[in-house]
């Protein structure tokens, strides 16, 4: 298996200490990943340096066959879902959704087209124009995975999305995350503990 995402000798520190010390990962491409562990242990770092929120002190990431370690996050195409959903509270779902493609300046058709192909992907249909807080946990939580995947990005990274939560919602939207991942063929990594 040749690697979609490298990340070599990986460490990355707080002041004095080593959050991240010498990690290393191979995943290929159109692969789902979970990464487990307790509270702080580095899981959350490990997705931030991946996508650029954090720098590496050492080591090197790659992906799609490009060295991403010293790239601002806008130029590596991750996503990132978050715990805490991070929606825009002022804006409805397909503005919360459009965000992405606004910002890169594609045209009102091809947006209003892949939100449209999102909201049925993601069982949203009918709430385009709802307020985000408006929304239950589990809708919420999918606007947050169509915002990132309305991008069309290269890699999906989650940070236990799932955790807000009731464990029947949580069940249920794990496997929807999973065969969406799976018929997008995009590559994931999902952090949870």
């Amino acid at each position: 298996m040749s690697a979609y995402l490298s990340v070599e000798e990986l460490t990355v520190r707080y002041g004095a200490n080593d959050v991240l010390k010498a990690v290393s990962l191979a995943v290929g491409a159109g692969s789902f990943v979970a990464l487990l562990g307790p509270s702080g242990c580095g899981k959350t770092t490990l997705l931030r340096a991946i996508s650029g929120f954090v720098a590496p002190s050492t080591g090197r990431i790659r992906l799609a066959g490009r060295d991403v370690t010293e790239a601002p996050p806008e130029k590596r195409n991750a996503a990132m879902v978050f715990q805490s959903y991070a929606l825009w509270p002022h804006m409805t779902v397909f503005q919360n959704m459009a965000y992405g493609l606004r910002l890169r300046r594609q045209g009102r058709a091809e947006i209003a087209a892949r939100i449209e192909g999102l909201l049925a992907l993601l069982r949203l249909e009918g709430l385009a124009e709802r307020n985000v807080t408006r929304l239950s946990g589990g809708q919420r939580q999918r606007v947050a995975l169509g915002r990132a995947l309305a991008v069309d990005p290269a890699i999906l990274l989650l940070d236990e999305p799932l955790s807000n939560l009731d464990a029947r919602i949580r069940v249920e939207l794990r496997g929807e995350i999973k065969a969406v991942q799976s018929r997008l063929g995009i590559t994931a990594i999902h952090v949870t503990h």
